[in-house]
């Protein structure tokens, strides 16, 4: 069923578990991700990227997880990720997206503000609900890059004025965490996750998971990590599969049986992630 990603988010936070939201670009992911789901009895995240949206276009996309949600018997959300261009995110408000992603960190603390006040207005006029971000997470997204020296952790009292100021439901912080894969082993503040959930006391979003240690994503959630957004991992999946397949195969060109064990190692590596986050038996 399509729900409001603070549907989702709330129940995760008051019961202290975070949910999976996982990057779509194509059908054979996001079935991957509604079976790993289903097997799991998880609440889901489905979010396109506007890399995402770009590539695949965003009738495709809306159609696509709007027919997964529908279709599921475990609550869905359909997000937009790192909204950062305004007509994008009312874009995917129109195309029924039920949540979406205002991403203003690069501009200065009055300026992201406003931006984002702008978006949830919106937004929230028409039931859908909005993630922001606040201090810049690392690393490299789509057309997205941030160097490591300017990556700057979220102040936690900016954050309460930031919450206060706009009304947005969700907030992603910078912790430590990375876009991309990772050099060496991230090491998250896990001291200013839990001063910043004091101080905010809503739904907290951790970009760049992938990558990161099975302990340090469990501690994070204890201390109030709500939303774990997962992308590389599953590229990887996805990539390994396939060359997996092809190595054994080389003659094969039938698309479906060259994508089905991928779609099957994604499965895989979703439903692990999904008990890892606490959401699993959750639906």
């Amino acid at each position: 069923m399509l729900v409001t990603g603070n549907e989702i988010l709330q129940e995760a936070h008051k019961n202290g578990y975070a949910v999976g939201a996982f990057n779509i670009n194509n059908m054979e992911i996001i079935q991957a991700i509604i079976a790993a789901a289903e097997e799991t009895k998880s609440p889901v995240i489905l979010q396109a990227s506007q890399g995402g949206i770009k590539y695949a276009g965003i009738e495709y996309i809306a159609a696509l997880g709007k027919v997964a949600a529908e279709n599921a018997s475990v609550p869905v959300a359909l997000h937009l990720d790192h909204g950062t261009d305004f007509e994008e995110v009312i874009k995917c408000i129109r195309h029924g997206f039920s949540s979406v992603m205002v991403d203003a960190s690069k501009f200065p603390l009055e300026e992201n503000i406003a931006k984002t006040k702008l978006i949830v207005d919106i937004a929230h006029s028409v039931g859908v609900s909005v993630e922001a971000e606040l201090g810049k997470i690392g690393g490299t997204e789509d057309h997205i890059v941030v160097t490591e020296r300017e990556a700057t952790f979220t102040d936690p009292d900016e954050a309460v004025r930031f919450v206060e100021e706009t009304g947005v439901d969700s907030l992603a912080i910078a912790v430590g965490t990375a876009h991309g894969v990772y050099k060496g082993e991230p090491k998250l503040d896990f001291d200013r996750i839990k001063t910043i959930k004091e101080k905010l006391n809503i739904p907290l979003v951790l970009h760049g998971s992938s990558g990161v240690p099975e302990e340090s994503i469990k501690n994070a959630v204890y201390l109030g990590i709500n939303k774990v957004n997962i992308d590389t991992d599953i590229r990887a999946a996805f990539a390994q599969g396939v060359k997996d397949f092809l190595k054994e195969n080389p003659d094969n060109i039938d698309p479906r049986k060259i994508l089905g064990p991928a779609r099957l190692r994604m499965q895989e590596i979703i439903m692990d992630k999904m008990h890892i986050f606490g959401s699993a038996g959750r639906a």
